[in-house]
């Protein structure tokens, strides 16, 4: 597996070494060691979300408060998606900057977003199924939510080549009217 530290603290792309044959292709996605918290600790998962888009639902920005803020770790087990993750973090050098990154069953690749992030996507392709393993499981009062559209973040979502459906993104009525970064204020110290 290639780890690569990303421009945001914390932010990581996992590469997967990918062994194909006539049969197919195998690699692995996970294995406890593999990434590390900031304390130094081995990433612990608790729970795991799979979700099933199609071609023009954006799904985000989302995060959990502390004291049920979750770590991330992100794939597209099917289909292609562009991930971003948003460094929400007050005190952070890189806050209110933003990452993306196309995430694929072709490369293979996963995103770590650590906690202190705000995480979306956008299904590039009909049923796009994406996997998340989380470091905390999902506690509804903690829940936060910004803008995926936020003017002061002004997030590229889609890649050279994409058509955004007539009408926009697919959206929840809970991402479409989810409050700016500057209205929910810094949601991580």
């Amino acid at each position: 597996m290639d780890i690569e530290a990303l421009p945001l603290n914390g932010l990581l792309k996992l590469t997967p070494r990918q062994f194909r044959d006539d049969r197919g292709v195998f690699w692995e996605t996970w294995r406890d060691g593999m990434v590390y918290d900031d304390s130094g600790n081995s990433l612990k998962f608790i729970q795991e979300n799979l979700s099933i888009s199609k071609a023009g639902t954006l799904r985000g920005l989302h995060y959990q408060r502390d004291p049920h803020a979750q770590g991330k770790l992100v794939r597209a087990v099917s289909g292609r998606i562009v991930d971003v993750a948003v460094d929400v973090r007050a005190s952070s050098p890189t806050r209110g900057e933003w990452y993306a990154c196309e995430l694929s069953n072709e490369n293979g690749c996963q995103l770590w977003i650590p906690v202190g992030f705000a995480h979306g996507f956008l299904a590039l392709t009909d049923h796009a199924v994406v996997e998340y393993r989380c470091t905390a499981s999902y506690h509804p009062e903690s829940e936060g939510s910004i803008l995926w559209n936020d003017p002061d973040l002004d997030i590229t979502w889609e890649p050279a080549g994409f058509v955004m459906p007539e009408g926009g993104a697919f959206l929840s009525e809970k991402d479409a009217i989810a409050p700016s970064l500057k209205a929910g204020g810094w949601p991580f110290k």
